[in-house]
């Protein structure tokens, strides 16, 4: 809060702020930063491997269903305890479709994890051989 409303002396608007209103500008903006923190240390502990979001992905070669996406992207699969499994040839773009569903399921509060197959495979593997 403090760093909101030395830039809003800073910037003059303080002038233009009933008290009220100033108050609800830093409560507003103290939030605004709290949520942006916890986004950003959700992405860094999923270890996504790109910066994406269902905004970007490219719908005009009809390799993707843009209906598909745009209903994973609500994150309700989540809610219902389903999994997606997205398949398809090599470049095709599988992984930045899961990472901006992941980037998605970040910024509604869920804890993701991104893991390629191989890696999770041998994983479990591992897990299975040890007995864990």
């Amino acid at each position: 809060m403090a760093r909101a409303f030395n830039l809003t002396l800073e910037s003059g608007k303080n002038e233009k702020f009933t008290p009220d209103e100033m108050v609800s500008h830093l409560v507003d903006s103290e939030w605004d930063e709290r949520y942006n923190r916890k986004l950003d240390r959700s992405v860094q502990a999923a270890r996504f491997r790109y910066k994406a979001s269902p905004e970007q992905i490219a719908f005009d070669n009809n390799r993707v269903d843009k209906n598909q996406i745009l209903r994973l992207s609500d994150c309700e699969f989540i809610k219902n305890k389903e999994n997606i499994i997205i398949t398809g040839s090599t470049g095709i773009g599988k992984s930045f479709i899961a990472t901006a569903i992941g980037h998605q399921a970040c910024a509604l509060n869920y804890r993701v994890m991104y893991v390629h197959s191989t890696k999770r495979f041998a994983r479990i593997k591992i897990a299975k051989a040890d007995g864990s």
